[in-house]
């Protein structure tokens, strides 16, 4: 079974930065793809950045390209995602998750359902 926790959470002023991390444990996900995801309230969740097993690759959403770069540490099998010039539309609560069981799963996806494991997510609060 594997367990995700998010931490680096928090409020912050625009224009500020924070560095989510994502601790891993119950197995080794060094070939496996991650990503982050995020929901404000009252909307549907929504694709922020994923990293290939390798780090190699990653992918953006669009309103966050630029500002948000997302990392990977296998040896400590964590997720990082450092969060930069954050503005209030930031705000939600951020999720990482584990591609498992899908096919090439050690690539970057978008789409929510191509994710099996999944952590509880850490809030991050941008004022303007």
């Amino acid at each position: 079974q594997v367990q995700l926790v998010e931490s680096g959470g928090g409020l912050v002023r625009a224009g500020g930065s924070l560095r989510l991390s994502c601790q891993a444990s119950g197995r080794t996900l060094s070939s496996y793809a991650m990503g982050w995801f995020r929901q404000a309230p009252g909307k549907e969740r929504e694709f922020v950045s994923a990293i290939s097993w390798d780090g190699g690759n990653a992918t953006y959403a669009t309103p966050v390209r630029g500002r948000f770069t997302i990392s990977r540490d296998n040896a400590k099998n964590t997720l990082y995602l450092q969060m930069d010039s954050l503005q209030p539309e930031d705000t939600a609560l951020y999720s990482c998750a584990v591609r498992f069981g899908t096919e090439n799963f050690w690539q970057p996806a978008e789409r929510s359902d191509q994710y099996f494991y999944w952590g509880h997510g850490t809030q991050v609060t941008v004022s303007s």
